[in-house]
């Protein structure tokens, strides 16, 4: 604790502004502790400046909605970035004194905050996160996009009452956007899906896994609409076939990463495609489609992909997969991990082999124990199933 001539002393050889560019590289909680050394110091660490970013995710269990108040009023117009990931306590309230203090916020993060329902303001946001806030409804989206035009990100993983209605709105007042997380979202279907891709057509990064629903449609409307697609994810998605990809991988050559995990009608023609047409494929996961062969991930192998690009594939439950697939695979120089768990056919050996080629692959593969011989004494030693890092 400084006296009150050391405190002096400070103040007179260093100016407030340098003292302010200071304190801007302090957290949180070293801010409030430099608030309570003196007034001029509680002056300088609560001036607004200074809180352009705040996560209070640390402090999730004591923050209540006058928190949120207080410091919405304190920053004002400096507050640029707010996460209140996992504040169960922060409710509409909280926010609608927020959204009329902060107008220039640019990302907020309203992840597991379970109280707030729809909301409203804040035209410069660009990212929004309220993934599992599951009483949000289309109400809310109409009122978020329509206020907020900007909008490039926006992440709605477990918005479960979110149907077709909320997503038309995403599309008519979305131009922007870039990114959109819909996962879980069960009842969004063909026709929500297609207004987002005809209105968004700087998408790169969508998420629509475990939405049942969609089909080929969306697929198509996708490939039409959407060149600049990056990142797909289509996990459990059991509906969506060969036909539906071709489109996709003939239009959207830009696709980096897919998650094709329990696609259960794909087959070796959507790898077909994919090794012809999307050259810059880094991340691959197939886990569960069972239609898959070794002839599929020779054209993987062998295509535009393989040699510096591609990183991770995984093929979880392929049971159609042998060692010949690594064979295959070991032209991939750039391949960094393969999974491989209940590919009952690949083999010890094979995996050997395919380290020779990339010695520094990780390979997450299972193997049976062998059931040993009964010992002589008659008794027998008891071996359990376990997963083989290998």
């Amino acid at each position: 604790m400084f006296t009150n001539s050391d405190e002096a002393a400070i103040n007179k050889k260093l100016p407030k502004e340098l003292l302010l560019r200071i304190f801007s590289f302090l957290d949180v909680v070293t801010l409030c502790r430099c608030a309570q050394v003196s007034r001029s110091w509680n002056v300088l660490a609560l001036d607004g400046s200074n809180w352009q970013r705040i996560d209070l995710f640390d402090f999730q269990r004591d923050i209540e909605g006058r928190v949120v108040e207080n410091i919405s009023k304190r920053c004002g117009g400096f507050l640029r970035k707010l996460s209140l990931r996992g504040c169960l306590g922060v409710g509409d309230s909280a926010l609608r004194t927020f959204s009329q203090n902060c107008r220039n916020i640019e990302l907020l993060s309203l992840n597991g905050c379970t109280k707030i329902t729809d909301s409203e303001g804040c035209p410069l946001l660009e990212q929004l996160n309220i993934s599992w806030c599951d009483q949000v409804t289309k109400d809310g989206i109409q009122a978020l996009v329509r206020c907020c035009p900007g909008l490039k990100g926006l992440f709605l993983k477990g918005c479960t009452q979110l149907e077709d209605e909320a997503l038309k709105h995403i599309g008519a007042h979305c131009p922007e956007l870039v990114t959109l997380n819909l996962q879980t979202c069960s009842q969004i279907t063909d026709e929500g899906l297609i207004t987002i891709c005809r209105g968004c057509h700087r998408l790169q990064s969508l998420c629509v896994s475990g939405c049942a629903n969609i089909t080929d449609a969306i697929l198509h409307a996708l490939g039409q609409n959407c060149p600049r697609l990056r990142i797909l994810e289509v996990a459990r998605c059991s509906q969506l076939t060969d036909v539906g990809f071709t489109t996709l991988a003939r239009n959207c050559h830009e696709l980096e990463k897919m998650d094709l995990e329990e696609c259960v009608q794909i087959t070796d023609g959507t790898l077909i495609q994919l090794s012809i047409y999307c050259p810059r494929l880094q991340v691959l996961s197939l886990s569960h489609c069972e239609l898959i062969t070794d002839d599929g991930i020779r054209h993987l192998g062998s295509g535009p992909c393989a040699h510096d690009r591609l990183e991770v594939i995984e093929l979880d439950n392929c049971p159609l997969i042998t060692d010949a697939s690594l064979e295959h695979l070991k032209s991939c120089h750039s391949l960094d991990r393969i999974e491989l768990y209940d590919c009952q056919q690949i083999t010890r050996a094979g995996i050997k082999r395919l380290r020779t080629h990339l010695p520094n692959i990780k390979v997450h593969a299972y193997f049976a124990p062998v059931t040993p011989p009964p010992s002589v004494g008659g008794s027998r030693q008891r071996f359990c199933r376990c997963c083989v890092l290998l």
